[in-house]
């Protein structure tokens, strides 16, 4: 989901209260935070000597000890609020990808991907997901994948990892 597709969601949904599921049928806790908000630029290359760049939008959430018996969510308004006033500070990059940054003691902290939303009764449900680690230059690396030839990619050693490979 890039950030702006997220603004016209939460605008369309103030009403609503905002929830998380993190993994499937997992919601973040009610009383969870917005304590960060990280406007990223990603400079790299990647395993076959290309660069590339882009930006993404991170948005932390946190669950505070404090209020652990807390059973009333954030609203969407008061999160939109949160945002406005980020972007009074710092502008947002409206084609970026947004994640949301999230943990606690039995999910490893990582930074999810929005998968889908659904409106539940009175709830704006966002649906989170971890994206896995891929290869970017696969062609350049000739790397096969694994969903073309499971058993080839298994069996074989990558040649983009030899001395003479094409590989960084």
């Amino acid at each position: 989901m890039k950030t702006k597709e997220l603004f016209t969601v939460l605008k369309s949904n103030k009403d609503k209260s905002l929830l998380f599921e993190y993994a499937p049928n997992l919601l973040v806790g009610a009383n969870y935070h917005i304590t960060e908000v990280k406007h990223v630029t990603i400079d790299s290359v990647d395993c076959g000597a290309q660069t590339d760049a882009w930006k993404e939008t991170i948005i932390q959430l946190w669950e505070s000890p404090m209020e652990l018996g807390k059973t009333e969510y954030m609203s969407v308004y008061k999160a939109l609020s949160i945002l406005k006033k980020v972007e009074k500070m710092k502008p947002f990059q409206l084609t970026s990808e947004v994640k949301f940054e999230y943990g606690n003691t039995t999910f490893h902290t990582a930074q999810l991907f929005v998968n889908d939303f659904e409106i539940r009764g009175n709830n704006l449900i966002f649906k989170l997901a971890v994206e896995k680690t891929d290869c970017k230059a696969k062609s350049t690396c000739s790397v096969q994948d694994s969903n073309d030839k499971p058993e080839l990619a298994a069996a074989e050693v990558e040649p983009c990892c030899s001395p003479s490979g094409n590989c960084c």
